[in-house]
């Protein structure tokens, strides 16, 4: 296993990959892997012959300076992790190799679609989110990139973004990891006592309380539901909503065939986000 910090060096390698007409697969992290990010590895891995993992804490994607300090930073770790693999090539670089002082990147149109959900609490996260993409895929410049579904609107963002650049990164979401419990598994889970794991189940018992109001309820009348079903635990809620998982606009007297509930809550000091598609 091979680890790169510059662009220069991460490309010379991939040239030879593709000299040898072997396909390249991305799993852009930052940071702190868990099995979540793991199972991404292991599907890019059946997928393509080779497969990068960036490891990058994207700064510009932050809208809380004490958020971005907080977050766990772990590079030995994460290589050691990775070390089970073959055919693996670890990016981690610094930002001025991400973002250059000739960086050519272009704000693209999302059509409101990072002004919703977080993006109403997160300004200019999402800006940030495709801005590295973007960076990071003229980079690497990937077959196929993948990225879980737990963070369901930057999926969404990212395929947006590769329709209007016409790129020909083929986008594969793929399934939330999940511990036994069903909390979704995330690096801020580390910043969570025992007894907070146990509280943020909250969140996935409403998606599951969600799902079983679908069949005969309406989505405005399943989420007002949902958000007493929620307060009655410990988690303070930021937002609870249904939305078209396509355009990310707000459901109310009909499912759509994609429905996709998103929440977004605080747990103690720790932000915490969920989904599920109906």
């Amino acid at each position: 296993m091979n680890v790169y910090h510059t662009r220069n060096s991460l490309k010379v390698a991939l040239q030879e990959v593709r000299l040898r007409g072997e396909t390249i697969g991305f799993v852009p992290t930052m940071g702190a892997l868990h099995d979540g990010h793991l199972s991404l590895v292991k599907q890019a891995l059946e997928q393509t012959d080779r497969v990068v993992v960036s490891i990058f804490v994207n700064p510009i994607q932050f809208n809380n300076a004490a958020d971005l300090a907080e977050y766990p930073s772990m590079l030995d770790e994460d290589i050691n992790l990775l070390s089970e693999f073959e055919n693996i090539l670890i990016f981690a670089p610094s930002s001025s190799e991400i973002y250059p002082e000739n960086d050519a990147f272009k704000v693209i149109d999302l059509e409101g679609m990072d002004a919703v959900l977080e993006g109403e609490f997160r300004p200019g996260h999402f800006k940030g989110v495709v801005h590295v993409v973007n960076n990071l895929f003229k980079i690497v410049e990937p077959d196929k990139a993948f990225f879980g579904r737990k963070d369901f609107q930057q999926v969404a963002i990212i395929q947006k973004m590769v329709a209007v650049l016409g790129s020909v990164v083929e986008i594969v979401p793929c399934d939330t990891k999940r511990s036994e419990s069903g909390l979704a598994l995330s690096s801020r889970n580390l910043r969570l006592s025992n007894d907070e794991k146990e509280a943020a189940l909250i969140i996935f018992q409403t998606l599951q309380f969600i799902r079983s109001l679908q069949p005969h309820k309406t989505p405005n009348e399943a989420q007002q539901a949902a958000v007493d079903f929620f307060n009655k635990g410990e988690l303070k809620l930021e937002y609870l909503a249904i939305v078209d998982s396509q355009s990310l606009k707000e459901l109310t007297d009909e499912w759509s065939a994609e429905a996709t509930c998103c929440i977004a809550a605080h747990c103690g000091e720790v932000r915490l986000i969920d989904n599920m598609q109906f």
